[in-house]
């Protein structure tokens, strides 16, 4: 095990290393918070990639592969049509608005009163995304170090705030550059072929395994449509993807690099369904679907591999992690904190201060509570679940209805926020968290109020529309706080 621990050891030195450099070239608010919006297709695909593919999708992946066989693989399918869906449809126009948060995309569409109560959605939502990434450390570093759990997470947990908070977004970027490449080559080119060789062949799988397993709807029609629901949309709205798309240098690249990491999330679905089933074939009576990643790599894979393969899936982890971090950062300094001091701050008072070390001191924070959180939380599925119903059933219409029908309000959208999210926590509580009803329900409530709300309420101001539209055309004015630091000083 020694090597597998030292392929480990370098990987996190080398995460930390490109916080450090990261950290020279956050030299203002944009940089800081989306990397100056100009990185090119090749490292925006990588990112992209790698952000919405963490360890849900990767131990998970290959736990409902273990559950179901093949048609497991249609949680990160969703994920990938939701990224292509994105991607072909709202990103170029997502990153012509300029904007750091999806509720200042709000506030600009609406007039500015959508903002606050939907910042605190989202800001929920982040949390809990990050929470559940990083409760993900503790199943890995047992693997590795046989480490108690509180430990595995504060270890893991304090590495991504680290670099996440010396660097922001530039140190995201190269670190979630580095950790796609290594999910690449660990899971779809060793683990991958790998298992399949070591269960005896696609033949030999079906020969064991019963035929439901490579059904390509085993899963159930029901389980799919919940996931296009949750997972699908979800990525259309969701504040870390959002984030990552303001990080595009053109609308060419948004576009484009986002349909081949969404590409590229399909394949990755497809091969942790396979390595799920092959898993199921070599080890039938697993306790938990979701051991059967550590399992297989623990006791197939030779030396070396097998350490490269955990860095994989370690890579996978931080990578969600670090996003919805400074995804939860943002939303918290931007959409929370700064129009509750705004609020209380006296007329004509001026306000100085160095909005990167402000954005830094925020990702700290929020670092520490995520840490907490998660040491407390134990059901990562529930956690996650009440994450996406929030996000989906309080912001999907609001978000969607902003940019495809003019008609809609303020009044309306704000209505179909506390409408959506009121109904989905009660619904939770009514039918059970992991219950498919709430999201369901929710969301059509969240629609109903929103058009029943904007029909009955004034249009939107002719003025109001028009700052918009120019915005989406990339003709609005430019960013506040793309500034040096120095500036302030």
């Amino acid at each position: 095990m020694a090597v597998d621990y030292t392929v480990i050891v370098v990987y996190l030195a080398g995460m930390l290393a490109m916080g450090w450099w990261g950290m020279r070239r956050a030299k203002s608010k944009s940089d800081f918070l989306v990397a100056g919006r100009r990185l090119g297709p090749v490292m925006y695909s990588g990112t992209m990639a790698a952000i919405v593919l963490g360890g849900a999708s990767t131990i998970g992946g290959v736990g409902l592969g273990y559950q179901y066989g093949l048609s497991g693989a249609w949680m990160v399918f969703t994920i990938g049509l939701g990224l292509l869906a994105l991607s072909v449809f709202f990103s170029a126009r997502i990153a012509r608005l300029k904007v750091y948060t999806v509720s200042e995309m709000l506030d600009l569409r609406y007039g500015g009163r959508a903002g606050v109560i939907s910042g605190v959605v989202m800001w929920v939502y982040t949390l809990m995304l990050a929470v559940t990434s990083t409760i993900a450390y503790a199943t890995i570093f047992d693997v590795l170090f046989d480490m108690n759990r509180t430990v595995a997470i504060v270890l893991g947990g304090s590495i991504v705030v680290a670099y996440s908070t010396l660097g922001g977004m530039w140190s995201i970027t190269l670190t979630d550059m580095v950790q796609f490449v290594v999910k690449t080559i660990g899971v779809l080119l060793l683990l991958l072929p790998i298992a399949v060789v070591k269960a005896g062949g696609f033949s030999e799988m079906k020969a064991k395994l019963p035929t439901g397993y490579f059904d390509p709807l085993g899963i159930g029609g029901e389980t799919i449509f919940t996931y296009v629901l949750i997972y699908t949309f979800g990525m259309l709205i969701g504040q870390d993807i959002w984030q990552r798309v303001f990080t595009a240098g053109s609308d060419r690249t948004a576009k484009w690099g986002g349909t081949v990491a969404g590409t590229y999330c399909l394949v990755y679905a497809l091969a942790g369904a396979v390595i799920g089933t092959a898993a199921k074939v070599l080890y039938p009576n697993l306790g938990s679907a979701d051991d059967a990643f550590a399992t297989i790599v623990k006791d197939e894979l030779p030396v070396g591999v097998r350490g490269l393969v955990l860095a994989a899936a370690l890579a996978a982890v931080m990578s969600t992690s670090s996003g919805a971090l400074i995804a939860c950062a943002t939303v918290a300094n931007n959409d929370i904190w700064s129009k509750l001091r705004g609020a209380v701050r006296r007329d004509g008072e001026e306000e100085r201060h160095d909005e990167v070390r402000g954005n830094r001191a925020f990702i700290l924070v929020m670092g520490v509570a995520v840490i907490v959180t998660a040491i407390a939380l134990n059901n990562v599925v529930e956690a996650l679940t009440v994450a996406y119903n929030l996000l989906v059933g309080g912001l999907l219409v609001p978000i969607l209805g902003g940019l495809l029908w003019k008609r809609g309000t303020a009044q309306g959208a704000l209505a179909s926020v506390a409408v959506g999210g009121l109904a989905v926590v009660g619904l939770m509580a009514t039918y059970g968290i992991l219950a498919n009803e709430p999201v369901y329900y929710g969301l059509l409530l969240s629609l109903a109020a929103y058009v029943t709300v904007s029909l009955a309420t004034p249009a939107t101001d002719a003025a109001v529309l028009d700052a918009w539209r120019d915005r989406l055309a990339g003709r609005g004015a430019p960013e506040v706080g793309a500034e040096p630091v120095a500036a302030h000083r």
